[in-house]
C-alpha cells in the first residue's frame, strides 16, 4: 500500500503546481496529507502535532540565515552599480575576443557567483544590464537570453550557494567543504560555456567588438574593480582559511558592500538602506517558505518509510553506484525542469543522499550532483526561472528563449556527466583544505 501511496503524493505534487498553485503550497498541502494518512494508519495524532514543529524547524536553524545575507548582499551590490562595475571589468578582460559581448556575460556571471549565491539573482541583475546591449550590439534576442541564463548556473556552484545551504541543511552535510567543492565544477561550466560560445561563433559569426579602451579608461575599470572583486575574495577566501564559517561569511559580505558602496564609490545613501532589506527580506522569505513547506512534505515521507522502499527499489534494479547515478541523474534533470531546486533538494535529499552514501559515494560528491543538476533545470522549460525571466528582459517568447539556450544546456549536461563520473573533481579542494568528504 505504501508504494501506491508514495506514487500518488509524489504525482499530486507535480499535479498542484502544474495547475498553477505556489509550491511552497503545493508542498504543504500534500505534505499535510501525507501526514494525516500516516496518523489515520497508525491511530496517533502525528500529523496536528509535527505540523508547527516541521515548519519550524524547516527554518529555524542558524546556517540558514546565510540565504537572506547572500541575497542582501547582491542587493546592495545591484542597487550601489557594483554589478556595473564587474560587467565592465569582464569587457576589459574579454577585450576583442571573437563574441566579446557574449563571452563577458559569462565571464561577468562567473564574478557574481562568487557573491551572491543565486541563479536567479544572476539573470536578473547581469541580464538586466548584458542583455539589451547585446541586442543592441546586433545579437539576437534567442543567443542573449541562451547565453544569461545558462551562464547563471555559475552562481550556484561557484562558493557561495544559496542551495548548497539549502543541502548541507537537509542532510547535515558540511556546507564549507559543499562550498569549496562547487570551485573547480563552477569554473568547468563557466569556461565550457565560453567554449561553446567560440564554437557556435564560427557558424554564426557573432559581433565582435573592434575599437580599442585608452589607458586612462583601463585605468579607471581596474580601480573600480578592485573593491567590488574584494567581496569574493573576503567569501571564498574566508571560508577556506577557516576565518568566516559560510553564514559569518554573508554577514561579512552584507558589511563589506555596503561600506564599498555608502563610503567609498558614495552609490549609495542611508536612506535606501530600508527598500534593500524590504527587497531582500522578500526574496529570501520565498525560499524560506518553500523550504518550511517542503520540510512537512520531507517528513510526511520519512514517516512512511519512502527511504527504505526507495532504497530498496534501487537495489532491485542496480547495485552499482555508476548506473545509480546515471539513474539519479535521469531522474533530477527531470524534476529540475518542473520543481523549485530548494524544494526538490529537501524533498529528495534525505531520500537519496543515504542510498548514495550505502553504495561508497561521497555526501560532498553527490551534493554537488544533485544541486547542478537542478540548477540546470532552471534554465529549461517548463518552469525554469532563469528562463523565464532572461525571456521577459529581452521581451521574447519562451518558445525563442529555448532555441537559444538548447546549445549551452546541452554543454551543462556534458560537463554534469564529466562531474558525476570523476569524483575527484569535486572532492580535491575541500580534501586539500582538510574537510571530510
Amino acid at each position: 500500500m505504501n508504494n501506491y501511496l508514495i506514487v500518488s503524493l509524489v504525482a499530486l505534487v507535480f499535479a498542484v503546481i502544474l495547475v498553477g498553485v505556489p509550491v511552497y503550497v503545493s508542498l504543504g498541502l500534500v505534505g499535510l496529507c501525507s501526514l494525516a494518512v500516516h496518523a489515520e494508519v497508525s491511530g496517533t495524532p502525528m500529523a496536528w502535532i509535527v505540523l508547527p514543529q516541521s515548519i519550524y524547524n524547516g527554518i529555524g536553524y542558524s546556517p540558514l540565515l546565510a540565504i537572506p545575507f547572500y541575497m542582501l548582499a547582491g542587493e546592495i551590490m545591484n542597487r550601489g552599480k557594483i554589478t556595473d562595475k564587474l560587467v565592465d571589468f569582464a569587457l576589459l578582460i574579454i577585450g576583442r575576443m571573437p563574441a566579446s559581448l557574449a563571452q563577458a556575460n559569462i565571464v561577468a556571471s562567473m564574478f557574481f557567483g562568487g557573491i551572491t549565491g543565486s541563479a536567479q539573482a544572476d539573470t536578473s541583475c547581469i541580464g538586466g544590464i548584458l542583455i539589451p546591449a547585446m541586442i543592441k550590439d546586433g545579437y539576437t534576442p534567442e543567443v542573449s537570453v541562451g547565453v544569461t541564463a545558462s551562464s547563471s548556473t555559475c552562481g550556484p556552484i561557484i562558493p557561495p550557494s544559496i542551495m548548497m545551504v539549502v543541502y548541507g541543511v537537509t542532510v547535515g552535510a558540511s556546507i564549507g567543504a559543499l562550498f569549496m567543492g562547487g570551485v573547480i565544477p563552477g569554473l568547468m561550466i563557466g569556461f565550457g560555456l565560453m567554449g561553446m560560445v567560440a564554437i557556435m561563433d564560427k557558424f554564426h559569426h557573432y559581433p565582435r567588438r573592434t575599437g580599442t579602451i585608452p589607458w586612462a579608461r583601463k585605468k579607471s575599470i581596474i580601480i573600480s574593480a578592485v573593491l567590488p572583486l574584494g567581496m569574493p575574495v573576503i567569501i571564498v577566501g574566508g571560508i577556506m582559511s577557516g576565518v568566516f564559517t559560510p553564514t559569518e561569511a554573508g554577514a561579512a559580505a552584507v558589511v563589506y558592500s555596503l561600506i564599498v558602496s555608502l563610503f567609498v564609490s558614495r552609490t549609495l545613501r542611508f536612506r535606501d538602506i530600508p527598500g534593500m532589506l524590504r527587497t531582500a527580506a522578500t526574496l529570501s522569505s520565498t525560499v524560506l517558505m518553500i523550504i518550511s513547506c517542503a520540510r512537512i512534505f520531507s517528513y510526511g515521507l520519512t514517516a512512511l518509510q519512502v527511504s527504505v522502499i526507495v532504497g530498496d527499489l534501487i537495489l532491485s534494479i542496480t547495485r552499482s553506484p555508476w548506473v545509480f547515478l546515471l539513474l539519479v541523474n535521469l531522474l533530477l534533470l527531470l524534476v529540475g525542469m518542473f520543481m523549485d531546486g530548494a524544494a526538490a533538494v529537501i524533498v529528495l535529499a534525505p531520500i537519496l543522499t543515504p542510498i548514495a552514501q550505502n553504495m561508497g559515494i561521497s555526501q560532498i560528491h553527490f551534493g554537488l550532483v544533485m544541486v547542478l543538476n537542478l540548477v540546470i533545470g532552471a534554465g529549461t522549460p517548463p518552469l525554469g526561472v532563469c528562463l523565464f525571466i532572461a525571456c521577459k528582459i529581452a521581451d521574447i517568447s519562451v518558445e525563442r528563449g529555448v532555441r537559444g539556450i538548447l546549445p549551452y544546456v546541452m554543454t551543462e549536461i556534458a560537463i554534469l556527466f564529466v562531474v558525476t563520473y570523476i569524483p575527484s573533481l569535486v572532492t580535491y579542494v575541500p580534501i586539500l583544505l582538510g574537510y571530510a568528504v
